[in-house]
């Protein structure tokens, strides 16, 4: 048995990618996407099909062309059929990154989104609407909740963004291990001995939340060693990307789980709710989840335009 093998003993793997090659070879449970992946997997010439078959999905329902946010959106629910016809659970599609502090335009594209899965047959039980964890995208993902639209809420780095998630009833949630590691070596405050922070972070939420039995998911994301996989054998989720699946194919050798659900204590209760002033100010204490939080989002943003530039080149073409 590899250590692939054995991670999906304790562990359901997500594929943190959204190329259909790499998906098959791997055979993960579910995959995740984001604007980065879609953009690189564009970039490939073998994939422009698939930019005709959204374009193709779009025409066959309208007699005019579309706009360039309607493409995106056919898009994005094109990979994401695609991957679903290749794994057996569900994917992240994510929501526009740039409606981050918008709750109104976050629901509105998530409904869309729904809407377009529906209509090509795939039931809302096979999607997740991947949303950053601002306090505006938690609010909008409280909402999805209770429609029936299950959400994963992104870009978690502190511990307060998933306590108001898993309040709010959110499905699932993805705390960032490799972007905690990162800040935390570029600012030269790693510790020789002590465990990885991104570890740390991801454990911490973990133990929490199943203290006091929220049935929001974690799943660990943004990897950067196998170790950090490792370390969080027994996490619901860990999404990796096929660098790092690879990896674990290669080794040989049992996984041992590293994390189990601790035993609820009934006389204690959880922390206080968390209000928007509270969730703000402990963000604002955290100058690593302030940091990483915002630069996240930019970083997305800027992605997704550089998706949207691709996308204009090829409807400029239909012209």
């Amino acid at each position: 048995m590899n250590q692939l093998e054995s991670l999906k003993q304790w562990t359901k793997v997500v594929a943190d990618t959204g190329d259909w090659v790499e998906l098959q070879r791997f055979q993960p449970d579910e995959a995740t996407t984001n604007p980065s992946l879609i953009w690189k997997l564009f970039k490939k010439p073998d994939y422009e099909r698939y930019l005709q078959e959204a374009y193709g999905f779009f025409k066959s329902n309208h007699s005019r062309n579309p706009t360039l946010q309607e493409f995106l959106e056919c898009v994005l629910v094109t990979v994401g059929k695609k991957i679903l016809d290749i794994i057996p659970g569900r994917v992240s599609t994510e929501v526009d990154i740039r409606y981050s502090f918008d709750v109104e335009s976050t629901l509105e594209q998530a409904y869309r989104l729904r809407d377009l899965y529906k209509a090509y047959a795939i039931p809302s039980s096979r999607v997740l609407m991947k949303i950053a964890a601002t306090w505006e995208g938690i609010k909008a993902a409280e909402v999805l909740e209770q429609k029936g639209i299950a959400c994963n809420l992104t870009l978690i780095f502190s511990r307060v963004q998933a306590i108001a998630c898993a309040e709010a009833g959110v499905t699932l949630i993805s705390p960032f291990v490799g972007r905690i590691f990162d800040w935390y070596s570029t600012h030269n405050l790693l510790v020789a001995g002590e465990e990885d922070p991104g570890v740390c972070s991801v454990k911490s939420i973990y133990n929490y939340l199943k203290q006091y039995r929220y049935k929001t998911e974690i799943m660990g994301a943004s990897f950067r060693t196998l170790e950090q996989i490792i370390a969080l054998a027994g996490c619901d989720r860990l999404t990796i990307a096929p660098k790092l699946l690879a990896q674990l194919e290669a080794n040989a050798g049992p996984i041992i789980p590293q994390l189990q659900a601790p035993k609820v204590e009934k006389s204690m209760m959880p922390e206080s709710p968390v209000t928007e002033k509270s969730f703000r100010w402990q963000i604002n204490e955290d100058p690593m989840a302030t940091e990483k939080l915002a630069e996240g989002i930019r970083l997305f943003a800027i992605d997704t335009q550089n998706l949207e530039e691709i996308l204009l080149h090829f409807l400029e073409e239909k012209r």
